[in-house]
Order: structure tokens, then C-alpha cells, then sequence
């Protein structure tokens, strides 16, 4: 009886101390990576937020050259609060 027990047992608790632990692990895991990943729509999306980030950014460039060269010294006085 006694070895039938033990048979039972220590398998048992191996599995509850090891395996049970890193399967638990590794599903949540692998869970998490499949969340983290952009669909093709998030992608294309954050494709297109990023097209219009670089054309604002040109936009930027280029009003701050007309104030250049229309009011020389424009930046001077926006950081010194006039």
C-alpha cells in the first residue's frame, strides 16, 4: 500500500511544484506576446500617423523659414515672452 502511495504522490507533487508552475508560465507568456503585436489595420494606421507626423514636420520647417526671413529675430523674442 504504501508503494502505491508514493507511486501517487511524488509524481504529484513534482508536477504541482515544477510543472504545473512553467506551464502556467509560459501559457500567459505566449499570451502576452500575441496581444503585444500590432494587427495589419494598427499597423497600417500607425503607418499613416507617421506620414502625417513627417509632412507636419516639413510644414513646420517651412513656416518657420517664411518667419525667418519675413521677422529676423522671431525666436529670440517668443522665448523671452514679448
Amino acid at each position: 500500500m504504501d508503494g502505491i502511495v508514493v507511486a501517487f504522490f511524488v509524481p504529484t507533487v513534482l508536477f504541482l511544484c515544477v510543472v504545473a508552475p512553467t506551464w502556467i508560465f509560459m501559457h500567459y507568456r505566449s499570451k502576452q506576446k500575441v496581444q503585444g503585436a500590432l494587427s495589419q489595420e494598427e499597423r497600417a494606421e500607425l503607418e499613416l500617423l507617421v506620414a502625417q507626423a513627417e509632412r507636419m514636420g516639413e510644414r513646420l520647417e517651412t513656416l518657420e523659414a517664411i518667419l525667418d526671413s519675413e521677422t529676423p529675430g522671431w525666436r529670440g523674442r517668443m522665448h523671452n515672452g514679448d
